[in-house]
């Protein structure tokens, strides 16, 4: 048998080691997180408490935020409160330790301002670029919103007013206040702007359709996007959950094989010019939802390299949240949009 012990050869005794001196115990562990108490200010006077805490919560899931208001670990003024609770100005809020499992680093959002229409103290409004996301989610990294933070360090506060979709540019709302955000906003849902959106379609609109009345529903397809369809028939098994969505159509230039339009929206539906438009038999040149896809493969191969939807948010009316001022704002076309029309001149 073979044995594993090996037995040192016999010699004198050396002399004995001195043992190193031992180490101090260190904490291998990273520093538990942290209670903060975060006092309310201007910035998020006004706000859902639910709503303050994914703010200050950046990245935790809001089932995890509803479960610590529910347990009382989240305090306001040293008391318990709801999710629905409004904040005021100087409310002290008990924010509680909250661990996430790590993650593979976020790409570094660019700091990037956009071409800037309006702005004063209270409100941007910009003109941003077709293909540019408003904010980060559904697998894009980051967007407008994002990007003019970083750009703007300093800034306490800016939110975006409303949406606008990737493909579509033209003028989008930031608000540089908590008082100035609500405000808009509750004149967005009052249907209180006039916001008017340029189109050019496929084919000859007739100059008599002038308002398309038409309930829309939004679902989720087979390959896990989202969409919107029109339910003109009252006889759908959904048309009960249809929404109903008004546009306004004027025809500003009759083109070559396209009609330029002005589009104004009464209701504020998902995709409801391209998806009106299009039930309309007339889809918006380069839509890559909704549109005609021989016809947006050719423009884009053609000449000009047409390879953006043509839509614009060309004006935008409102209230000034402070002064009470009527405002209107104007985009012209972008340069690609302009070259596109002047090329279908008949």
């Amino acid at each position: 048998m073979v044995s594993n012990i090996i037995r040192a050869k016999t010699q004198r005794p050396a002399a004995a080691k001195q043992a190193p001196p031992p180490v101090p115990a260190t904490n291998s562990t990273p520093d538990k997180p942290q209670v903060r108490r975060v006092i309310v200010d201007e910035g998020s006077a006004g706000q859902r408490l639910d709503n303050f805490l994914l703010r200050e919560l950046k990245g935790v899931p809001k089932t995890h935020v509803y479960r610590v208001i529910r347990a009382g670990e989240v305090r306001v003024n040293k008391g318990r409160a709801q999710a629905d609770t409004r904040l005021e100005i100087g409310d002290e809020v008990r924010v509680p330790p909250v661990r996430l499992p790590e993650k593979a680093a976020a790409p570094a959002v660019p700091p990037r301002e956009f071409p800037i229409v309006f702005e004063d103290e209270h409100l941007i409004a910009l003109n941003k670029p077709a293909g540019v996301a408003v904010h980060g989610g559904s697998g894009v990294s980051f967007g407008v919103i994002e990007q003019l933070r970083q750009a703007r360090p300093t800034a306490k506060f800016l939110e975006l007013v409303h949406r606008l979709d990737k493909e579509t540019s033209g003028l989008l709302l930031i608000a540089k206040k908590r008082s100035a955000l609500t405000a808009l906003q509750d004149q967005f849902r009052e249907r209180e702007t006039g916001k008017t959106y340029a189109a050019l379609v496929i084919g000859e609109w007739a100059a008599n359709k002038k308002v398309i009345d038409v309930p829309l529903l939004k679902f989720i397809g087979s390959d896990g996007e989202r969409w919107v369809r029109a339910v003109e028939n009252s006889l759908d098994p959904q048309a009960e959950q249809a929404k109903r969505s008004i546009s306004l159509v004027r025809v500003a230039q009759k083109l070559k094989g396209y009609s330029l339009l002005d589009v104004t929206i009464k209701t504020g539906r998902t995709h409801q010019i391209r998806v009106h438009l299009a039930h309309a038999g007339h889809p918006i040149v380069g839509d890559p939802k909704y549109g005609d896809f021989e016809a947006n493969r050719a423009i884009a191969r053609g000449p000009l390299k047409f390879d953006r939807m043509f839509l614009h948010a060309k004006r935008l009316q409102f209230t000034h949240p402070a002064s009470g001022e009527t405002i209107e704002l104007q985009a012209e076309l972008p340069p690609e949009c302009a070259a596109l029309v002047k090329a279908v001149q008949p």
